[in-house]
């Protein structure tokens, strides 16, 4: 099998918990803190792999009026320009605006990319041609790696900094209790994977 024959493969992050600090509804580049440790990973994926960067993140804070897209796309766009600037760009961030209960008016909806739903995840795999069996997700809640589960991504590491008891009953392959540690399951998943 050539390189070229090789299906296409993706790291998926969660953003609030996995690259920034989850303060609750974070919308303000003030208040946005990068956990340590996510460039090194994403540089990584981005140069020793060379696989897509590809964010899915539930934003009902949008759907319940916190805040609005306008200030959602604020900060996405400064995120996307930090990872850059890093030498780890993102491919692509999707959101999820709504809430089945909590959403208003029009975003009171139970949407098929709110996690953990997988739609988020299968819309990439359209957009980008990513063989999802042939990925891997990082995420932090027991939703993130239900989604992942659910799109059949291949290796989902939970990220459980405060919880470790927590997540082992989330259906993860890994957990990691840092992304220094994320980033090592990472690399030996990819070993693993060698010729295929």
């Amino acid at each position: 099998m050539t390189l070229a024959d090789r299906p296409k493969r993706a790291l998926f992050l969660d953003r609030d918990g996995v690259i920034n600090v989850d303060r609750g509804y974070v919308h303000r580049i003030d208040h946005f803190e990068f956990i340590p440790g996510i460039f090194e990973l994403a540089r990584f994926v981005a140069i020793a792999l060379r696989w897509p960067i590809i964010v899915a993140t539930n934003q009902s804070g949008i759907g319940r009026g916190y805040f609005d897209e306008t200030a959602y796309d604020t900060l996405t766009q400064w995120m996307h320009e930090r990872f850059r600037q890093e030498g780890a760009p993102l491919t692509h961030v999707y959101h999820c605006p709504y809430h089945p209960l909590h959403g208003v008016g029009a975003y009171r909806v139970d949407h098929p990319w709110r996690k953990p739903r997988p739609g988020m995840f299968q819309q990439a795999a359209r957009d980008y041609g990513i063989s999802l069996p042939g990925s891997a997700l990082i995420g932090d809640a027991i939703t993130d790696i239900q989604a992942g589960d659910a799109a059949g991504i291949r290796f989902l590491i939970r990220l459980a900094q405060t919880d470790m008891a927590a997540a082992e009953q989330a259906p993860a392959h890994a957990l990691a209790v840092d992304l220094g540690d994320a980033l090592r399951l990472l690399q030996n998943f990819s070993n693993r994977l060698g010729g295929e």
